[in-house]
């Protein structure tokens, strides 16, 4: 057996190489309050949970308390009702699946189920197709705005039609869809109308509240049936707790499963996760009950003024524009002449201590890089503007990262459905990479040679990529 102290400093050595998820400089995958003692009252309530097993709510009646809790409180924030009914998940990907499991159980007599979904919807939702077997219907979103198009979403719906999607906002641009007139077309052809405010559904309510336009998304909006809000987002908890919400019990039975056909106990499960522990659903409950609504309502106006100050930084840097004035919490920023790679900026951002997030091209959105603004940002948006303006300037002087001409031919003979582990140890190899795990500290030409990749090859190579990762070393 090791001491406990020597494995605890094992763990603070591996840690030691991640991203900061404090401090606002990592501008993707965390949220940060900026507020101390946030994360060790998390940490408390998490151990005083984590043995216990959210599978049985008879024989752990405390997390039914917590996860009723909530759901009330998110129903609350997003116009509920005393019918407005919900499930804690794992995080937005589950509440998405659950979404799409219920609006598909909810119609049996469709055999074909469809969705319809805008191009922006989030890639969770593919997923949600690809393992439920309903196929997806994509509608081309404004390629101005980048929002949905309300007349071409009507258009896509069908008798095959379970369920409409649309985001508040959408994840890669940071913009609302025209929530109420989508809804108003799925309501017509009594279809299901989901809105994914994974992102927005905690924070937009509060920037309403400090003189933000934002429209109503939430239950207020006729037609709307379900809704998804991350608690690990903007209520600051720690990962991973989801809420996903329906307009009455009736939408929701469809993603509760029973077995009682087998000689064990009756299985019983309210989301995908059978045995589920209580250490996030206690760790989130008593975050949202310590913050309350006037500590989310000044995180609310910290994010807002942190998320101003940075589009008007940006703005200001010669070379860069905002695809889309932020209707939220999130900046996309792109380049305005060729004379640099925004590959090679995020590579000089990581040198200067801050991640940013490469967004490939896809239809009318181009390569971007994408920041997830949270209330720890506030204070910071200068020294951020500045460094980004001074990777700009490192890009320009290093010039456009090219894609070795043989390189490229290699890449573009590749057949997703046919690649061999040969080939990818090849492409490896002509990355740089040696056939190794270990990514170089600079990855703009290998984001530039993913890039001229098709998408779905990308997802293929990817896909080889992250099964490589998960290798005992």
């Amino acid at each position: 057996m090791r001491p406990a102290r020597e494995v605890l400093e094992q763990l603070r050595e591996l840690r030691a190489g991640d991203l900061p998820t404090h401090g606002g400089r990592t501008l993707a995958y965390v949220y940060d309050s900026g507020l101390s003692g946030v994360d060790d009252l998390a940490a408390q309530a998490h151990a005083l949970a984590s043995s216990a097993n959210g599978l049985d709510p008879t024989a752990f009646p405390s997390l039914r308390r917590l996860e009723n809790d909530l759901v009330a409180t998110a129903a609350g924030l997003l116009g509920g009702t005393e019918e407005t009914v919900g499930a804690v998940t794992s995080g937005g990907t589950e509440s998405c699946l659950l979404a799409v499991l219920a609006a598909r159980e909810g119609r049996p007599d469709v055999t074909a189920p469809s969705m319809v979904l805008p191009s922006t919807a989030h890639a969770a939702f593919h997923k949600a197709a690809h393992l439920f077997r309903v196929r997806p219907v994509v509608v081309p979103a404004d390629p101005g705005t980048f929002r949905a198009d309300p007349g071409a979403m009507a258009a896509a719906i069908d008798d095959t039609t379970v369920l409409v999607v649309a985001g508040a906002p959408s994840y890669a641009h940071g913009v609302l869809d025209p929530i109420a007139e989508i809804a108003a077309a799925a309501a017509a052809r009594g279809v299901r109308m989901h809105v994914d405010a994974c992102i927005g559904g905690w924070i937009l309510p509060y920037f309403r509240r400090l003189g933000r336009p934002v429209p109503d998304f939430g239950f207020g909006v006729e037609g709307v049936t379900s809704i998804s809000v991350d608690l690990h987002k903007y209520a600051y908890c720690a990962k991973g707790v989801s809420v996903l919400l329906h307009a009455n019990a009736d939408l929701r039975r469809g993603h509760y499963f029973a077995s009682a056909d087998w000689p064990g106990y009756t299985m019983l499960n309210s989301t995908i996760q059978s045995t589920r522990s209580g250490g996030p659903l206690a760790a989130a409950w008593a975050v949202v009950r310590h913050l309350g609504d006037d500590g989310y309502l000044e995180l609310a106006r910290r994010t807002l003024a942190a998320v101003t100050g940075l589009a008007h930084g940006i703005e200001a840097i010669d070379g860069l524009r905002l695809l889309a004035e932020p209707d939220s919490t999130l900046l996309a920023l792109t380049a305005t002449d060729e004379g640099f790679d925004l590959f090679t900026v995020a590579d000089e951002m990581r040198v200067r201590g801050w991640y940013v997030q490469p967004q490939f091209a896809h239809a009318s959105s181009p390569v971007n890089l994408h920041l997830t603004v949270t209330a720890a940002n506030r204070g910071s948006e200068a020294e951020l503007a500045s460094d980004l303006a001074a990777s700009v300037a490192a890009a320009r002087a290093a010039g456009p990262v090219t894609v070795d001409e043989d390189v490229a031919a290699f890449v573009a003979a590749l057949d997703p459905e046919t690649l061999t582990a040969e080939q990818f140890a090849g492409l490896l190899t002509a990355a740089g990479m040696g056939g190794g795990a270990r990514l170089p500290d600079r990855m703009a030409e290998i984001n530039a040679l993913l890039g001229a990749a098709s998408p779905a090859l990308r997802e293929r190579l990817l896909r080889e990529f992250l099964g490589m990762l998960y290798r005992s070393e």
